[in-house]
């Protein structure tokens, strides 16, 4: 049955009510709830203009918010799920179309559905803290920890790093953190950190990576004082290569230094901290080490500690003694150590990646020198050096170079825009004769000798003294704050 047509009157009606309506609304001098069209359609025609956010509290516009975003970040997981399925489905039938007889090809099948049952499962597994159990924690910085864990149902060792949400907000530190997980997420080199879970609390982000039993280059370099150029260039070759694949993956470490490289079970090396120093601070900022530089033109100069010789510019060997002593605790500030960071970071102007290859020369240096070139008792004395380092870049006599060895170093200890690149670095005759495709399998110079899975030894856990084994109770996060941190959490499949 067709519908009469609104006749006259009807018309007037509905007109009086929207000017009724519209009067009975708080309106805007520029945006008027409704507007009579350049071109109208009809003499009664009335445009309403839609914002239905005047209609709600600050709080249901805040959930709503909230809402879009988490089912953003959960179909954009579920699209990358179907993604990887289909990659892996498509393998299947790759190996399928290969001549295999109908046991193999049933065999695969097997293993297929195996494999996807298990990644399926893991997938629902939620992953939570009391899934762990601390056995020691093995290190500390200004807004977390490293602990090593053991997985209660696989007894599986990890080492598992721990950060306060409302300590990263206040600093700032959040892009760092997500930059960190991102690139330990998307690694697959056997040059990175392995991590397998990322989860997180009300309170806490939980990063759970593979422990590497040997410690730090810092702690070998503290024993050791300095290593032959034999030492030196196999370790330097690998850190090349795992700096490479941090680049390959479009990402800068910023932070190089013998507290981020690490030493695994073999004895190789691998990166780890992407993003972020020992002490969780932003190291791109220089912002930080301006600041100690003008502390430092308010002290007094007769009681400056760090007396620097005008004729070898460096420091001697008594205030050595002393940065390294207190170098782990260094470390383990807020401030972090700034000994290896290239003068282009502290300018503010811009820099690349050829800033980790800087940092690599600086680690070079000490490896063979037997301390930072730049080193100084106070950060602000070693943010003056590197900004004016032609001046302080000094080889002492009595330790004695190869010219490969010193030209390797000053041709990355120079500014950016002369820096070798990793193909000038890999062709130097330092390195010659170097197989850079088998690094992974030669001896290394140190293999950690372990007692069991769990042990710590290579680790400076004495400096820490006695921590709890539980977290302390920290601040948690409001609703809104929290929703920083949406997409963090992370299972891997091998």
């Amino acid at each position: 049955m067709s519908q009469p047509n609104p006749g006259p009157s009807s018309l007037n009606v509905n007109v009086n009510a929207a000017q009724n309506y519209s009067r009975s609304r708080p309106s805007s001098p520029t945006t008027p709830l409704y507007q009579t069209s350049p071109k109208p359609r009809g003499e009664d025609y009335v445009y309403f203009a839609r914002r239905p956010q005047d209609n709600f509290t600050s709080d249901a516009v805040a959930r709503a918010t909230a809402a879009k975003l988490k089912l953003e970040s959960y179909y954009k997981v579920a699209v990358d799920t179907a993604i990887e399925r289909n990659a892996r489905r498509g393998e299947l039938e790759q190996k399928l179309s290969q001549p295999l007889s109908n046991e193999a090809k049933e065999r695969e099948v097997r293993k297929y559905n195996k494999l996807e049952s298990q990644h399926l499962r893991l997938k629902r597994t939620k992953i939570r803290l009391t899934d762990f159990r601390t056995v020691k924690v093995i290190g500390k910085g200004a807004f977390g920890e490293v602990r090593l864990v053991q997985k209660l149902d696989t007894g599986k060792v990890y080492a598992m790093k721990t950060l306060q949400k409302a300590e990263m907000l206040k600093r700032d530190q959040l892009a760092h953190v997500r930059a960190e997980r991102d690139v330990l997420a998307e690694s697959t080199s056997p040059w990175v950190v392995q991590l397998y879970y990322s989860f997180q609390d009300v309170a806490y982000l939980y990063l759970i990576m593979e422990f590497l039993p040997g410690g730090d280059l810092m702690t070998m370099l503290m024993k050791y004082d300095i290593f032959s150029e034999d030492v030196s260039r196999f370790y330097m070759a690998e850190c090349i290569l795992a700096i490479e694949a941090v680049h390959k993956l479009g990402y800068i470490h910023r932070d190089i230094k013998p507290d981020n490289i690490l030493i695994d079970i073999k004895g190789h090396l691998k990166l780890s901290d992407f993003g972020l120093s020992t002490g969780l601070h932003k190291t791109s900022e220089g912002d930080v080490y301006k600041r100690l530089l003008e502390q430092e033109k308010q002290r007094d100069p007769a009681r400056n500690s760090v007396q620097v010789d005008a004729i070898n510019l460096t420091m001697n060997r008594e205030q050595i003694a002393t940065w390294k002593a207190n170098r782990r605790k260094l470390a383990y500030s807020t401030v972090g150590t700034p000994d290896y960071i290239a003068p282009e970071v502290f300018f503010l102007n811009g820099y690349g990646k050829e800033c980790d290859w800087w940092s690599l020369g600086a680690i070079m240096f000490e490896c063979l020198v037997g301390y930072a070139p730049f080193c100084s008792e106070l950060p602000g004395d070693t943010y003056k050096k590197i900004i004016d380092w032609p001046n302080f870049l000094f080889f002492p006599d009595e330790v004695h170079l190869s010219y490969e060895a010193e030209h390797l170093i000053r041709s990355m200890m120079t500014w950016a825009d002369s820096r070798l690149t990793v193909e000038g670095i890999k062709g130097h005759p330092f390195f010659f004769g170097a197989d850079w495709d088998s690094l992974r399998y030669i001896d290394p110079p140190f293999v950690p000798a372990l007692q069991s899975i769990t042990d710590t030894s290579y680790f400076p856990t004495d400096d820490l003294g006695n921590l709890p084994d539980q977290l302390e109770t920290t601040q948690s996060l409001g609703s809104e704050q929290d929703l920083a941190f949406i997409g963090f959490t992370f299972k891997r499949f091998p």
